[in-house]
């Protein structure tokens, strides 16, 4: 069965940092959302903004006309979208299943193949631009499918993002996704470096942010992260786990290319020493206190990183 009208009702499934604000810009912009959560307490703030309930990955998707997940890897949408009581069993021709995960882009591919089979389309639609673009509605969305199925849930993604790209087939919204963490590990190790080398040298931290920010060295880190490591904020916007998950994915990636990623290497390996201390549900700003241990510095207010 071939639809054309764009998707009203929703399955929404993944309900974590991300996940519950997009779903609550959904049902704020109209439309019919149904929440499932593997940890019911997350959907009380969507059932209470007016979103339905559901048991299961297949009751979400059993009345959807799109199902969209945002879970934590590769296993997790397999098994929220093939696995008992998924969404393939839910799921009916014509329904298009959005994974907004990141994740391997060859399971993305294997996935959308399983689904075809049944007559339901899917699109795997990465995001960038952190909790702030999720509460926002701001957030970059890049889309790999088809391009009429793009096309047809366009509202669906300006409900949550302010820049939509259609990148190409299945797995290039993966693929354009690993590029952006790439890129977005080596931000991070500059604001990091940054911070720290003004933290010894005795730079007013405040200061100097307020005119490098506006200048080349801008960046999306230095206009959100940095500020949090100034107060002494780690609390997550994304998780040092997930990205390191996320640089796992790049790396294995550019290895089955022979393509050497040695700054993203460093980076990964940055983190895995946060991720040693405790920290890896901390933001990914943590990433400063590596250097305050490799430094005998201290950036951020607050005893040093031990």
């Amino acid at each position: 069965m071939t639809q054309t009208a764009a998707p009203q009702r929703i399955g929404f499934i993944g309900l974590g940092i991300m996940g519950q604000s997009m779903a609550l810009n959904l049902v704020r912009k109209g439309f019919q959302v149904t929440v499932w959560n593997r940890t019911p307490a997350r959907m009380e703030p969507l059932l209470a903004a007016g979103a339905q309930g559901a048991a299961s990955p297949k009751d979400a998707a059993k009345d959807a006309d799109a199902v969209i997940t945002i879970v934590t890897d590769s296993p997790d949408v397999e098994q929220v979208v093939l696995g008992p009581e998924g969404v393939i069993e839910g799921a009916r021709p014509g329904t298009v299943v959005i994974d907004m995960s990141t994740i391997s882009p060859a399971v993305t591919r294997a996935i959308a193949a399983r689904l075809a089979e049944a007559g339901i389309d899917m699109l795997d639609a990465p995001v960038t631009g952190g909790d702030v673009g999720a509460r926002e509605g701001t957030l970059s969305i890049m889309v790999g499918g088809k391009p009429e199925v793009f096309a047809r849930c366009r509202p669906v993604f300006e409900a949550m993002g302010r820049t939509i790209v259609h990148v190409g087939d299945h797995g290039m919204g993966q693929l354009c996704k690993l590029c952006n963490q790439v890129i977005v590990a080596l931000n991070l190790l500059a604001m990091s470096e940054g911070l720290a080398f003004a933290a010894k040298a005795g730079v007013d931290l405040e200061k100097m942010l307020s005119v490098v920010r506006a200048g080349a060295a801008g960046s999306w880190a230095l206009d959100n992260l940095a500020p949090r490591v100034v107060r002494g904020d780690y609390k997550p916007g994304f998780m040092v786990r997930l990205q390191q998950k996320d640089l796992r994915l790049a790396l294995d990636a550019a290895g089955r290319m022979a393509l050497p990623l040695p700054g993203t290497s460093l980076v990964h390996q940055l983190l895995a020493s946060v991720e040693a201390y405790g920290g890896g549900h901390d933001g990914t700003q943590a990433l400063v206190q590596v250097l305050e241990r490799l430094g005998n510095v201290q950036v951020g207010p607050g005893p040093k990183a031990p």
